[in-house]
Formats: C-alpha cells, structure tokens, sequence
C-alpha cells in the first residue's frame, strides 16, 4: 500500500489527461452459498472464474460501445489491478458507503459486489456522495472471531483470516488456532452478518457459478486433494493466488 502513493492520490499521475472516474460494481453474490457448518470455507468471491479477468473483459465491451456511442476517448479500466484508491472514489461517486467493517455497501445490494473503475479524459458532471448507513449496529465488529475490527471503520490486516490465509506466505501463527471456524481461503463472516445483506440477490454472471467439481468436495476430498485435481477445479480460480501447497497449509491449520 505504501508503493506509488502519490498516483493513489492524484489519477493524472497514473492516467495522464484523466479528467473524470466512473466508478462501476459488479455483483457477486452466489445463488447458493457453499460455507456450510460441515464443510471447509472458501469466500464467495471466489467460487468461480477469477474476477480479474471476468470484470475486466466486462469493461472492455463497455468502453467499445462508449467510443462508438462518443468517439474517441483517452481511456483505463481497473479491476483492483493498480494503485487506484476505489473504495474512495466509489463513496464519492455516490455508490455507497464505507461500512464500519472498511468494505463499501449499498442500500440495494449489500457489499457482495466487485468494484471497477474508468478513468476517462471526458468532462463529466460528478455524482455526490451519500450518507453512512450503518447508525449504531456493530454486527461485523461483533462477529469477527480474530478481533480484526478494533474499532467502527478500522480493519487490522494482521488480524484478518482473509490475510492469514490467502496473502501470509509463511506458517500461520499459532495463537489463531481455532479462530477460523473453518475458513480456508478469505473469509465473508463480517459481510454475512451485515443486516444490509439481506437484499443480496443471486447474480447471473456464470462464469461466477463454481464447477461441478467445486461443489461436489467434502472435507475429506479438501484434504486428500492433489495438484491435479486442484488445477482442474480451480485453475480458473483466484485460489491460484495460493496454490495447492498454500491451500493444504489453510486446511491443516484448521483441521481439529
């Protein structure tokens, strides 16, 4: 996060000529949730095709029918792939608000959605932000089991099982033994709890639809599973980002 600051800060200095940011979101939410209570956990963003290229190619076709609609145009679009500051430009846009657990949420949808955004060298009349919608409940800080919400809009990294289990590349440490309730790539605990989640709708991206072979794995097929099976069931996958290796270390801290 410290690396290129100063292009987080100011969008000319990443895109020269960007004049406005349209900030977009794509939903995510599954039309069954896999997380059972007798099962290992994988976060819901992750069921399917990686959202890198999904989103990505999204916004392609969108920015093809934009230059045929206007002309020409200066243009970028991220997926969470550069130093683009997009929680912030989303609230500013108007999208939704950062929640006390520092994700964004929208009254409509929840936060089980993807943000993109467009950096374009058009003149656009700005959208404003709207107001923080989460008053006096505490849901996400209450339910995090490692304690990684110390407070309202604060998220410690260093706590947070989505770090231990997908960006930590040593052994995870022991004192969060037991902590995980059985999540073994990222983590949806505090979103699963937020009352405004309850409008969540299925999407209907399929390349979002986990395989057959995704949803047919037990804890035992977790386990036992070898390099093969993962890269057919997963090689599509933002799992990729751990690997088997990483993968089989989440499952056997977790195991009891």
């Amino acid at each position: 996060m410290e690396n290129y600051f100063d292009k987080r800060l100011d969008p000319e200095k990443l895109v020269p000529g960007t004049k406005s940011i349209v900030s977009l979101i794509y939903n995510y939410f599954p039309k069954k949730d896999l997380a059972t209570t007798s099962n290992y956990k994988i976060a819901k963003y992750a069921y399917g095709e990686d959202y890198h290229f999904v989103v990505k190619d999204k916004l392609k076709f969108f920015l093809s029918e934009l230059k045929k609609e206007i002309g020409d145009i200066n243009s970028r679009a991220f997926v969470d792939s550069a130093p683009v500051m997009e929680r912030a430009w989303a609230m500013k846009s108007g999208i939704g608000w950062i929640g006390k657990n520092s994700l964004l949420l929208n009254r409509e949808q929840g936060s089980f959605f993807f943000l993109a955004e467009l950096f374009l060298d058009l003149e656009l009349e700005a959208d404003g932000p709207i107001q923080d919608y989460c008053g006096s409940c505490t849901a996400c800080i209450d339910a995090c089991p490692t304690d990684a919400i110390p407070e309202p809009y604060v998220v410690d990294g260093s706590k947070c099982i989505s770090y231990f289990t997908i960006e930590l590349k040593e052994e995870i440490p022991a004192h969060v033994k037991g902590q995980f309730e059985n999540w073994i790539f990222g983590c949806d605990i505090c979103q699963d709890v937020c009352p405004w989640n309850r409008f969540s709708t299925p999407h209907n991206e399929k390349r979002f639809d986990p395989s057959e072979g995704f949803k047919e794995l037990n804890k035992k097929d977790f386990e036992e599973i070898s390099e093969n099976a993962f890269s057919s069931i997963f090689g599509k996958s933002a799992l990729q980002r751990t690997k088997q290796k990483g993968l089989k270390r989440n499952i056997n801290f977790v195991k009891s």
